[in-house]
């Protein structure tokens, strides 16, 4: 029994509570230093996954595609980023519709603080923040360039800050819809990226992405102005309480301080559209630029083979060690016989 508690504080989420309802009683869950434990144990899972995953299908296709260093650095970061997306896109849909999140956009908002969570709630948030905090000794053990490193850190620590931020400060609804939208475009790019280093003339995928890239942010943009300037004003409870969970509804009250913030959640979304389009413009040069040089270098082949033709003729062709003109009589002038 000792045993299997410890086991219990392990693999299971602590700091369960019941949390009384109209139908009876209700088993919900809060946060906890113990949760750091529960992380903890799901980091050797991740760790384990990711090997299982690069050992039994990323390297044998590596094998076969016989990639440089750069992309098959590259095509292993896309691999990884494929499976952890789909599971997580797939999952954290679940999560939303069985929960009533999408059905009722005002859920996101109601009853803040959102202080006691549904159990797969908070386990998909554990296996989130282990996944994310798995992938710094992940740089390590898979050999990752230097100057990759500082990028990648730069991903891990801006996930790693949206997770722990929405579950710590009690915004976990709001942090599940922001994830399925990130994860989403994040999955059609990593998957364009890997029919890409598979067929560099397949690049359809990079023009779906595109679309779902553009729609997300969209959303993304819609959900802040939906939650921060309507529904986080209008709560019920707006003092400062930090044991109830509530940190920082109180200064959305204030109209200078709501405006500010949509001011930079609307600047971050700008220059991350910026950086799309700068990115897209770049890849457009290129594709054009290298249409461009293949449709010159056909024309340079058929005016090569358009002069060869012409010198041809010019000079008479060979038959059989004979060199013939144009109508098959020889060019050499024939000698008279002496009479």
């Amino acid at each position: 029994q000792v045993t299997a508690k410890t086991a219990f504080l392990f693999i299971l989420p602590q700091y369960n509570v019941s949390v009384p309802t109209a139908d009876g009683e209700l088993v919900q869950y809060h946060y906890g230093l113990k949760d750091l434990v529960t992380i903890l144990f799901y980091i050797f899972i991740a760790i384990i996954l990711h090997a299982v995953v690069q050992e039994y299908a990323l390297d044998k296709i590596n094998r076969r595609l016989h990639l440089s260093k750069v992309k098959h650095s590259k095509f292993n970061e896309s691999g990884q980023l494929v499976a952890f997306h789909f599971t997580s896109v797939v999952w954290c849909l679940y999560v939303v519709v069985t929960e009533g999140y999408i059905s009722n956009p005002r859920s996101l908002w109601e009853n803040y603080p959102h202080v006691y969570l549904p159990y797969q709630v908070k386990f998909f948030y554990l296996c989130q923040l282990a996944y994310w905090l798995h992938a710094l000794p992940e740089l390590y053990f898979q050999k990752v360039r230097k100057e990759e490193i500082p990028r990648q850190l730069r991903c891990i620590a801006l996930y790693l800050l949206h997770i722990a931020g929405a579950y710590l400060l009690n915004l976990t609804r709001l942090g599940l819809i922001l994830l399925l939208l990130q994860y989403l475009a994040e999955f059609f790019f990593h998957l364009a990226r890997l029919v890409y280093f598979t067929d560099e003339n397949n690049e359809k995928l990079f023009n779906v992405w595109a679309v779902v890239f553009v729609v997300t942010r969209l959303f993304t943009l819609t959900l802040y102005i939906l939650v921060i300037g309507f529904g986080l004003p209008w709560v019920e409870s707006q003092a400062l309480d930090p044991e109830r969970g509530n940190f920082f509804s109180f200064l959305f009250n204030n109209i200078l301080f709501r405006m500010s913030v949509l001011l930079l959640v609307c600047l971050f979304q700008a220059s991350v559209m910026w950086r799309f389009i700068h990115f897209q413009l770049r890849r457009w040069r290129e594709y054009w630029h290298e249409q461009s040089s293949r449709k010159r270098a056909a024309a340079a082949a058929a005016g090569t083979k358009q002069q060869t033709k012409l010198l041809k003729r010019d000079s008479g062709y060979h038959e059989n060690g004979v060199v013939k003109a144009e109508n098959g009589t020889s060019p050499r002038t024939k000698k008279l016989k002496s009479p």
